[in-house]
């Protein structure tokens, strides 16, 4: 690469993908440092595409990173044949992408909030990063640590809507990535192949007062997000060195074809992030449907187990 030919935004993105903050595809987290880097150098056609994904509204209009525009996790979702919060049909993902301004020529940033345990809407951070890869785009970075990290590195945050032009998606996404609930029943008990179950400990033993069935998948393991989140910043990744040892001990290892998977997919998001593009894992996938499907199907005769311990616990 002929780096002195390149935009100063060029530049900035080239530093990030030799640093390895997006190995993997481009596909990675990025430091406040580094994401602020990219949208202050960056020519307004070229700079990354910057998305809040943050549920609430009223987070975005109190203060956010300049230039990002307000892409609530849950437009992506809704109920499909009677099963709540499902990933809308493919057409209608396309066209609010598209509206968002989800671009295959431009870097994207996301990110959310931040804050100590219990706060998880990290996870919508890395559900959005998912939908982004799955349909196609290669240049994908979460911001560490969201907007606290960002005001914490002393950046502050503004009140300006922004609203992005209309994007252009790739023309070809990334199905791969995804399992469905066959794909989740072949894969049990076949030697070399783990279920992850991403969920707290007490909804994976059944202890819980949310899901129409109690449990877990048989055979799954149980190892909760958050262990692999810095605890006073549940938006700040864990360094791999960190985790390493622990993932192993769980026996969650790069040798094996992985599926994670959780309630509604947020959680089992951020951990299928977290081994393919933090760990750099080379098979793992996400099941979409997640425990709220698994119960319903089949005329809720699918099995369940309950109890369990923490894996490598």
């Amino acid at each position: 690469m002929n780096l002195s030919a390149l935009s100063p935004f060029a530049l900035a993105v080239a530093a990030l993908f030799s640093s390895g903050a997006l190995a993997q595809a481009d596909i990675g987290i990025v430091s406040p440092a580094q994401a602020r880097q990219l949208i202050e150098q960056g020519e307004p056609a070229r700079r990354p595409v910057v998305f809040d994904t943050r549920g609430g509204y009223k987070d975005y209009f109190r203060g956010h990173l300049p230039t990002a525009q307000h892409l609530a996790f849950d437009t992506l979702r809704g109920t499909d044949q009677g099963v709540p919060v499902q990933y809308l049909p493919d057409p209608l993902t396309r066209l609010l992408l598209t509206r968002a301004g989800v671009d295959r020529e431009r870097t994207h940033l996301v990110y959310a909030g931040g804050g100590e345990a219990p706060q998880d809407d990290v996870l919508s951070s890395t559900m959005v990063a998912y939908v982004l890869e799955k349909f196609g785009v290669k240049k994908i970075g979460i911001l560490d640590g969201g907007l606290l990290g960002w005001v914490t590195q002393g950046a502050a945050p503004v009140q300006d809507y922004f609203g992005n032009p209309p994007g252009r998606l790739p023309r070809e996404g990334v199905p791969g990535v995804a399992a469905s609930l066959e794909d989740v029943r072949g894969h049990l008990a076949k030697p070399g192949h783990v279920l992850v179950d991403a969920r707290p400990l007490n909804e994976f033993r059944g202890e819980d007062d949310v899901w129409l069935r109690k449990g877990h998948i048989p055979g799954a393991l149980s190892f909760h997000w958050a262990r692999l989140m810095d605890r006073g910043n549940t938006h700040q990744f864990r360094p791999f060195s960190e985790v390493k040892a622990e993932l192993e001990k769980a026996g969650i290892t790069p040798d094996k074809n992985i599926i994670c998977y959780c309630g509604t997919s947020r959680e089992g998001s951020l951990v299928r992030f977290y081994l393919k593009h933090v760990a750099g894992y080379p098979q793992v996938r996400l099941y979409e449907g997640a425990w709220k499907e698994y119960v319903w199907s089949e005329n809720k005769s699918l099995p369940a187990e309950l109890g369990g311990e923490p894996a490598g616990q």
